[in-house]
């Protein structure tokens, strides 16, 4: 199916780090994004980002996917005005490791209930495409890397990990009861950098619970060292390695997934499972080193004790995403990093 100004595609989350990005990529990609985001972790100047971008007033609707008769009126209203939900990407959700080994039960609420609202609305209203914001932490600590989509689940590291692997089952089960239900899972390794343009870029509210935005207001200030959890891991350098991806690469992944479940034919369920990643590991100290020489900045930064729920290693085999997507990461860890500092040094001087 080729995507024209009327295929409107539902971007839960569309005022987040990645659901920014791939709403401009949709944009580019010639469908027409419609945002949806409760602002919990997130703010307006992110949508007004996007239509920059998008050079059009882009929809933006502040509703909790976890209300049904909010997302009910919404996918009413664009039926009613000529523009219906042909697909959707769902990114809602509560992402930091660190919180959800904090508050289990709201990483329950949020990410596993609020798919289930989604889905039951979406299926009231006959929409059958979804792409899933998954995540690598679904294989746990896996035994072998690179892990490819057949590698075993381990017991999850964290109850986000395990919110992952509910809603991966929710979507296979709910699929298995729809006709003709095209569901795609992105499960995707470590996201960075910012779109080019630095008109977006990851926005955490509060302490960054990740490592580059945190190693970026490290660097211009406005947080004191980076602490490097653990160099005690048995890894080359003692730190935890990492799959590490530009945003604009993962972006444009969303769109080679909806591409491909439109293509779907077949009048039975389809789910299917993409790794999204380099292919190549790098450490924490690696991107710390990496980051100074695509700068030339100085990160300050001191080893602290290991963090609760961290794997040791992982990186991804995406040679699926390659063949049945047609997609593969090009941009370098160096390129990502210098667009989150570029980012960083306009945030600093709004």
């Amino acid at each position: 199916m080729s995507p024209t100004p009327k295929t409107h595609v539902l971007v839960t989350g569309g005022a987040g780090y990645i659901g920014s990005h791939a709403a401009v990529a949709l944009h580019e990609a010639g469908y027409a994004p419609v945002l949806l985001d409760n602002l919990h972790n997130s703010e307006m100047q992110v949508v007004d980002g996007v239509r920059k971008l998008c050079d059009h007033e882009v929809p933006f609707h502040a509703i909790d996917v976890r209300d049904a008769s909010a997302l009910e009126s919404l996918f009413r209203d664009c039926i009613e005005a000529g523009n219906p939900i042909q697909g959707i990407l769902h990114f809602a959700a509560h992402k930091a490791v660190g919180e959800s080994v904090a508050h289990p039960a709201m990483y329950a609420s949020n990410n596993v209930g609020g798919l289930g609202t989604l889905l039951q609305v979406a299926s009231a209203f006959d929409v059958r495409n979804v792409v899933f914001s998954s995540s690598c932490t679904v294989y746990g600590e896996p035994d072998v890397v690179p892990v490819d989509e057949s590698t075993p689940f381990q017991e999850a590291e964290s109850p986000y990990g395990w919110t992952k692997q509910a809603c991966e089952r929710v979507l296979k089960d709910h699929a298995a009861t729809h006709v003709a239900h095209r569901v795609a899972l992105l499960r995707y390794f470590n996201p960075i950098g910012a779109h080019p343009s630095a008109l977006l870029g990851e926005l955490p509210l509060g302490v960054p619970n990740n490592l580059i935005p945190f190693l970026t207001q490290a660097v211009a200030g406005i947080r004191g060292a980076l602490t490097v959890f653990g160099g005690d891991y048995p890894t080359p350098d003692g730190t935890c390695i990492r799959d590490y991806l530009h945003v604009m690469d993962l972006a444009e992944a969303h769109v080679a997934a909806l591409r491909w479940c439109f293509d779907q034919t077949a009048h039975t369920p389809v789910v299917r499972s993409f790794n999204l990643g380099t292919g190549q590991g790098a450490s924490v100290l690696e991107v710390i080193q990496a980051f100074e020489r695509a700068t030339g900045e100085t990160v300050p930064f001191t080893m602290g004790e290991r963090r609760s729920g961290d794997v040791v290693s992982i990186w991804a085999d995406a040679s699926r995403a390659k063949e049945e997507l047609g997609w593969t990461a090009e941009r370098s860890l160096e390129e990502a990093l210098a667009d989150a500092w570029r980012w960083q040094q306009r945030l600093k001087t709004r």
